[in-house]
């Protein structure tokens, strides 16, 4: 199992506090069937530069790597990048994307997206030969038309959701309706600290494996493995 999206990497934005915090989210992720999580710490154009970042990431992984044991899941690095108009443009686009793949976590705003805004994204997949993953795109799914959803989808952007979002009763048959339409590909915790935002991941699988079955829930691990090659 793969956690797409979550803030386990210490002291580097809002999520984990500490080292010590960071060992204990992984340790819970393990528990929860995570064999692999990708580190996206929140990358914004306007607060420093992608060196800056990458500095700052490099510095909060090494902390990190003192306090590793074997119980903890492999850990990728990545970034959620802000969108902002113009991000296309942004020098050093390709480093933050999820380490060795070309996959790139975009946070999108919680608003209706332009028709420019879907311009950009199919421009930056298709000039800069990037697979965009859009974050927990939940959060501004209700402003977005069945029209733009599937403009996205037809040029390869790819959808990642929360896992709040399966295992909230309120959205939990939208969630399981757009899984099975081939509307979302990842899932992650987007974990940030141990109390209100703690790791749930593996409830949200087990949602998904009760309504669709094992083999459904397999595939949808391998899909997820092939991308990351």
């Amino acid at each position: 199992m793969i956690d797409w999206h979550s803030h386990i990497l210490p002291a580097v934005d809002d999520g984990s506090r500490n080292a010590e915090e960071s060992i204990k989210l992984l340790e819970l992720l393990a528990e929860q069937g995570v064999k692999t999580v990708v580190a996206t710490p929140h990358f914004i154009a306007d607060n420093e530069s992608v060196e800056d970042f990458l500095r700052r990431r490099s510095s909060s992984f090494n902390e990190l790597k003192k306090s590793y044991s074997n119980s903890i899941p492999q850990i990728l690095l990545g970034a959620e990048v802000k969108y902002y108009s113009g991000v296309s443009r942004l020098e050093g686009l390709k480093e933050l994307c999820i380490e060795n793949s070309r996959l790139l976590l975009l946070e999108m705003p919680i608003a209706a997206w332009t028709e420019y805004t879907v311009r950009e994204l199919t421009q930056i997949a298709t000039a800069k030969n990037l697979v965009l993953i859009l974050a927990h795109v939940e959060r501004s799914l209700k402003y977005q038309s069945k029209k733009t959803m599937q403009r996205l989808i037809e040029a390869g952007i790819l959808m990642q959701f929360n896992a709040s979002f399966f295992i909230e009763a309120r959205t939990r048959r939208k969630a399981l309706s757009l899984l099975k339409n081939g509307y979302i590909q990842f899932l992650g915790s987007d974990c940030h600290n141990l109390n209100e935002r703690a790791p749930k991941i593996g409830k949200a699988f087990e949602i998904i494996k009760n309504k669709f079955g094992e083999e459904f829930v397999c595939r949808l691990n391998e899909y997820g493995k092939s991308a990351l090659v």
